[in-house]
């Protein structure tokens, strides 16, 4: 049973193959995909999930699935059969339970066709005077066999339902936790999230409620059929006219019912992206007054939701009464008719009871049939966002030499991390690197600066391969990151962003979350350094103490210091800090420009800084200007030459030999 969840994602791709073969790529889905993406949130480390720990039971699924897929639009011609297809092929790798829960309900179908016929006996043999009593224990052991069987059947199908989901939903967070940076800039992550749960669960509901009811019904409603036919073919035709009237009925509201369900669904994935917006940025929420605000905006989804959804259900609502008032109509022709014929002597009283339980017998199992092709219906919207979550571009984490770029040869002593020209632009024609150069020696500390909006956290979203340069090269150690592949390269590095990322759980779990095995030693060794001893002493359970979602029990200062205590504990070639000391005091600042001194004995350094007191002593210093490397020196050397650097410091009232003229009053205050 559990072998199955290997194929359930690229069953879902291949149902949603078979269902809509002429898909297109729908490029209105998410935000306009020239938007810049956003470099410190793809250092989330939910988001930057170690490939190694996927070892999932959907992962040979997902490495089937087209890593180039796009999202695609549903197709309006999409038929019955195709929903039945979807449903066929999302039983992938469940086909020996599904064998044998069907074989079950068939031998339970099997002998709930059998009862009315020996109820036909039982009345024959009344009406003869025979013994009856044999023929009524023979029919109520029918009825109990029937179901122990029947839900023994329903349980595996149940069964078969959840496993199909478990499947779903582990493949769906593997290749969530590995899309392409882009796709995150295309989508919302609440409705990401919306298509793990919300629309997971429906999927199940149409696996083991609709999986249950076709098999069951179709079952029982042919052998009704076949019985019937065998026992008066007129009969049976007027049977099959008044049934036809309602499945033409139901046909008719099918395609309604998927378009409203789709609707729905979509709503319902809005509404948990525009919570999770108002969520994530609850302080400005409340600062700003705007929870009503906020609340009518996603109270206007929930309304698009609930008229998607009474859409449905008032669609569906035609469907049970069509399919009763059919069965029951043709009941009553049945009844007049043969009793009519019983009476001209054309069939004997046994054959029209047996009938008319056969003719009653059709009410449940019909309505189940139509019932799970509504339901199916309304799951080829939540599989829609599925098989379009399952096909999204991942990142390719392997060394790939056909994506490498011709490069030029790398120097000598092979520096950790060098930048030849390189050009980028998150959407053709809008570049925002136009020519970077760049040499990080081993055991060196270089800093990047320049005005906002210069490329460089761009620069270190290209270095931690969350993008792709569209000309020139990166390169480590010399080698092309093309060549080494986005895992070797993530391997070198450890990286401090702007956003200071804290997750929620422990403070150990939180520092150590890149060495999970870190020794003691090593963790003190490093919280030491981030200055964090003192708060680790003052929280109740100190390490292990629950720093709340997104580290809310901490200070700005307190987050940043955590983020640095993590990279530190990876020991990596190359620290990448974007701004390490954005929310910083002085005292915590010029400790760690001494961190960084010593952290330069250890590893190759690269900083972004505003703020050039706390970079104004490194080896080099790098000026960014309009995406461009435009000068390279020592902070001496850049206020002698370059007028960029020298407007940036003397707006910082940074003088020659370090330090700002602030600085220096106050220590001659103070001394």
């Amino acid at each position: 049973m559990n072998g199955g969840t290997e194929a359930d994602a690229e069953s879902v791709a291949d149902a949603g193959r078979a269902a809509d073969p002429g898909r297109a790529a729908d490029p209105g889905r998410g935000a306009d995909a020239g938007r810049a993406a956003d470099p410190g949130r793809a250092a989330d480390p939910g988001r930057a999930a170690d490939p190694g720990r996927a070892a999932d039971p959907g992962r040979a699924a997902r490495t089937a699935i087209a890593d180039g897929g796009q999202e695609a639009p549903p197709d309006e011609d999409r038929s019955t059969r195709a929903a039945v297809a979807t449903l066929y092929r999302l039983t992938a790798g469940h086909r020996t339970a599904v064998a044998v829960a069907t074989a079950l309900t068939l031998a339970g179908s099997v002998l709930g066709l059998a009862q009315p016929l020996v109820a036909r006996q039982a009345v024959d043999a009344s009406g003869s005077g025979q013994v009856v009593w044999p023929l009524l224990a023979l029919l109520g052991a029918l009825f109990l066999v029937e179901a122990a069987i029947g839900s023994t059947g329903r349980f595996l199908l149940e069964r078969i339902g959840e496993g199909v989901v478990r499947g779903l939903r582990t493949s769906l967070v593997g290749r969530l936790l590995r899309l392409e940076m882009r796709e995150y800039d295309r989508h919302r992550n609440g409705d990401l999230i919306a298509r793990v749960t919300t629309d997971t669960t429906l999927l199940r509901e149409v696996v083991s409620q609709a999986l249950v009811d076709l098999v069951t019904g179709s079952l029982v409603a042919v052998g009704a059929l076949v019985l019937m036919a065998w026992l008066d073919p007129l009969l049976l035709l007027l049977v099959a006219l008044t049934v036809a009237v309602a499945t033409a009925v139901v046909a008719s509201l099918l395609q309604g019912i998927r378009r409203a369900s789709e609707r729905m669904q979509d709503s319902v994935g809005a509404v948990a992206a525009d919570l999770e917006r108002a969520l994530g940025a609850l302080p400005m929420v409340r600062v700003h007054r705007a929870e009503e605000r906020e609340a009518a905006r996603i109270g206007t989804r929930v309304e698009e939701a609930y008229d998607a959804g009474v859409r449905t259900a008032k669609l569906a609502s035609v469907m049970s009464p069509a399919v009763e008032l059919a069965v029951q109509g043709s009941f009553l022709v049945v009844l007049v008719v043969g009793g009519l014929r019983v009476g001209g002597h054309a069939g004997s009283l046994g054959d029209l009871v047996a009938f008319l339980l056969y003719a009653s017998y059709l009410v449940l199992p019909l309505s189940s049939v139509f019932h799970a092709v509504s339901l199916i219906q309304r799951g080829m919207g939540a599989h829609r966002r599925v098989d379009q979550a399952l096909r999204l571009p991942v990142e390719r984490t392997g060394p790939s030499a056909a994506r490498s770029r011709p490069v030029p040869s790398a120097p000598a002593d092979r520096p950790a991390l060098a930048l030849h020209d390189v050009r980028f632009g998150y959407a053709p024609g809008r570049p925002v690197l136009s020519g970077v150069s760049l040499t990080v020696p081993h055991r060196r500390h270089v800093a990047l600066v320049g005005p906002s909006g210069a490329g460089k956290s761009t620069v270190f979203a290209l270095v931690a391969g969350f993008h792709e340069p569209d000309s020139g090269a990166v390169l480590f150690d010399g080698l092309p990151a093309a060549e080494l592949g986005r895992d070797a390269c993530r391997r070198r590095i450890a990286m401090v962003d702007q956003n200071t990322h804290v997750v929620h759980g422990t403070l150990r779990e939180n520092v150590t979350y890149a060495v999970p095995d870190a020794p003691e030693a090593e963790i003190r060794r490093v919280l030491a350094l981030a200055r964090l001893e003192e708060l680790v002493d003052r929280l109740p359970d100190g390490l292990d103490t629950v720093v709340g979602e997104r580290g809310s029990t901490l200070s700005g200062g307190e987050r940043q210091r955590v983020a640095l205590a993590r990279a530190l504990l990876a020991r990596p070639a190359l620290l990448l800090l974007d701004e390490p000391t954005s929310h910083l005091d002085a005292i915590n600042e010029a400790a760690l420009t001494t961190v960084m001194k010593d952290v330069a004995q250890e590893c190759a350094l690269l900083v972004i800084a505003h703020r050039l007191s706390t970079v104004q002593h490194a080896d080099h210093i790098v000026v960014l200007d309009r995406g461009r490397s435009t000068s390279c020196g020592s902070h001496e050397d850049l206020l002698a030459r370059d007028p960029l650097y020298r407007d940036l410091a003397t707006s910082q009232m940074l003088r020659p030999g370090g330090g700002s003229s602030a600085d220096r009053g106050g220590r001659r205050a103070n001394g």
